[in-house]
């Protein structure tokens, strides 16, 4: 039986974890076709001919492309299940507006350590990564209101956008011997990075961190 849900994506992407996640809360069944990042499919170039990126989702043979639209998407179809954005207006609102600074901001920043240019330029980048964490955590307390996760007793969209870039933040700590999520400035992701990744519809598809380190060692800087 063909499937109606194909997601067009690569296991090592954070974006394409994030629709990933989405689709396993919503349980919708999905065939995953794997892309080679190195040489790109017809079906992705047909289906994303604008930027030619991974994630796509095609529905009923209709394709989507950037991963927080098509997490949208996804909650918006499968609206009887867990709802991923909130319902009220102002909420839905400030998690659309932190889920595009940790996407503008928060990880262009921590994805340039990797090529930062001296001790210096490095030292700043990650105080700024670590700034941008504190600044989450205390969006954390205002958004879970006691709760385990920023959309309350269920994931939402921020816990999604941010959890996404969790194998990453692992990778860059490793590779460069810091603390970016520690006890002392963000106690509270601290212990959500945990339950986020022991939730049902994260940690089968939450990349191993030891894979995560080889395939950083073939990306260019």
């Amino acid at each position: 039986m063909k499937s109606e849900v194909k997601l067009l994506g690569a296991w090592p992407s954070p974006f394409v974890t994030r629709v990933r996640i989405a689709l396993n809360m919503k349980s919708v069944e999905y065939e995953f076709l794997e892309e080679r990042l190195e040489s790109k499919s017809q079906l992705l170039l047909q289906s994303n001919p604008i930027y030619q990126k991974i994630p796509v989702l095609i529905h009923r043979d209709k394709p989507l492309s950037e991963s927080l639209i098509i997490v949208q998407y996804v909650d918006d179809v499968w609206s009887s299940h867990s709802p991923i954005l909130p319902s009220d207006p102002y909420d839905r609102a400030i998690a659309r507006f932190w889920a595009a600074y940790i996407d503008e901001k928060w990880y262009p920043t921590m994805r340039s350590i990797r090529g930062a240019e001296g001790i210096e330029e490095k030292k700043r980048l990650i105080e700024e990564v670590k700034k941008g964490l504190g600044l989450l955590e205390e969006v954390f307390k205002n958004s879970s209101k006691g709760k385990g996760f920023y959309g309350g007793d269920q994931l939402g969209m921020l816990d999604i956008a941010l959890g996404g870039f969790l194998g990453w933040l692992r990778v860059t700590e490793i590779a460069n011997g810091v603390k970016l999520l520690d006890q002392g400035n963000t106690p509270e992701l601290v212990k959500w990075a945990q339950r986020f990744c022991e939730h049902d519809a994260v940690k089968h598809v939450m990349p191993d961190t030891g894979k995560l380190i080889e395939f950083a060692k073939t990306l260019k800087r």
